[in-house]
């Protein structure tokens, strides 16, 4: 140990470092990185607030007769409601979700709802993790998040399906809010992988919506599937501070 005027330097010196870390991050924010980002047009950011609102539909019990319906609604007509998995149905492996046929949008939409702060499953997906421990196509990824799409993807693969052969000219939509976020893009993923499974669909016609995306998968996939995977960031989630302080503690 090294002594300088009764204090410990290597240890001050790296405490120093850590808090300076440790502060940087608290203070970086999306628009750090996207301030070199072009602008995203109309045609672009049009399906963000609707499917926003169909993220926030997951909440609800009965959509024929809705408790926290924002101002206009949810824009989904209750008939056109496939199907709606709670956490029962999961048994806690994924968050809950629906499977909406949006007729009017051509759209194949199934929406998953973001991290419950009451519910143990939800914690036990997203901390099923550590840095480096799930590699996958040739990068990484957040084991959980995959555990949990690849759960979804075996309960609706079959009625996936059926609805992307019987509609062949619409899109297939994935949306999530946080924790569902990172479930929506690892399984746009696990779609565009098994595409047999789902009658071969064409990779232009999957799509997924990330809002306050979570952080599931190295730099290097992020890229591969940019096509794919649209993220919405507008602040930081409690989601991502519990990332944050996971990446913190790889540091000790």
């Amino acid at each position: 140990m090294s002594i300088l005027c009764g204090l410990p330097l290597v240890e001050c010196v790296y405490c120093l470092a850590c808090a300076r870390w440790a502060w940087k991050r608290c203070l970086h924010t999306a628009g750090h990185d996207s301030e070199t980002w072009g602008l995203a047009n109309a045609e672009e950011f049009e399906p963000v607030p609707r499917l926003c609102r169909y993220i926030l539909a997951v909440y609800e019990d009965d959509l024929r007769n809705p408790l926290w319906a924002p101002p206009g609604g949810y824009g989904i007509n209750p008939d056109w409601l496939l199907l709606r998995k709670t956490y029962e149905d999961t048994h806690g492996r994924a968050p809950p979700y629906i499977l909406y046929l949006d007729h009017e949008h051509a759209d194949i939409v199934l929406a998953i709802r973001g991290l419950n702060l009451a519910k143990e499953s939800d914690y036990a997906v997203l901390l099923d993790n550590r840095l480096g421990k799930r590699k996958f196509d040739g990068g990484y990824v957040h084991n959980g998040l995959l555990k949990a799409a690849g759960c979804v993807m075996d309960a609706e693969c079959e009625v996936l399906r059926e609805l992307v052969e019987k509609h062949p000219n619409y899109t297939l939509t994935f949306a999530g809010h946080s924790l569902g976020s990172g479930v929506a893009a690892m399984l746009s993923i696990l779609v565009v992988q098994n595409r047999d499974r789902l009658g071969n669909i064409e990779r232009k016609r999957v799509r997924c919506y990330a809002i306050a995306p979570a952080r599931c998968m190295s730099l290097n996939l992020a890229v591969r599937y940019a096509d794919v995977i649209n993220s919405v960031v507008l602040q930081a989630s409690y989601q991502n501070l519990i990332c944050l302080v996971e990446e913190f503690l790889t540091f000790f």
